[in-house]
């Protein structure tokens, strides 16, 4: 078992969660085993640093092992996003957010579907 820490995006997307989804996503966070983290689940090069990636629900936990014992999770993401393609994808997040957060991108988006 392991220590699992959580970064302050991480945790601002399980505060968002309703109680039961939060419940279900410390959980599979907190039971994971060696055997997950040595072969069974996806990894995700970043910046030099390997995370994992975990599927839970509608989101993908991106974790990093810190020690034999300790796991961070930097970021939780919904799936379907452009966080985690940006993510995955290696683009640069600051400007992703940006594009993101603006409205007049999703009124874009919007604007296609309805075509």
């Amino acid at each position: 078992m392991y220590q699992l820490t959580f970064s302050e995006q991480s945790l601002a997307e399980i505060n968002k969660m309703d109680v039961d989804m939060r419940l279900r996503m410390i959980e599979q966070l907190s039971s994971l085993s060696d055997k997950a983290l040595n072969g069974d689940l996806p990894k995700v090069q970043r910046d030099g640093v390997s995370f994992f990636r975990i599927k839970i629900d509608s989101f993908r936990a991106y974790l990093e092992p810190r020690s034999d014992e300790q796991l961070f999770c930097h970021y939780i993401l919904p799936q379907h996003t452009l966080s985690d393609f940006v993510f995955r994808s290696k683009l640069p997040i600051s400007e992703e957010q940006m594009v993101e957060q603006h409205s007049s991108f999703w009124k874009y988006v919007d604007s296609l579907r309805k075509k």
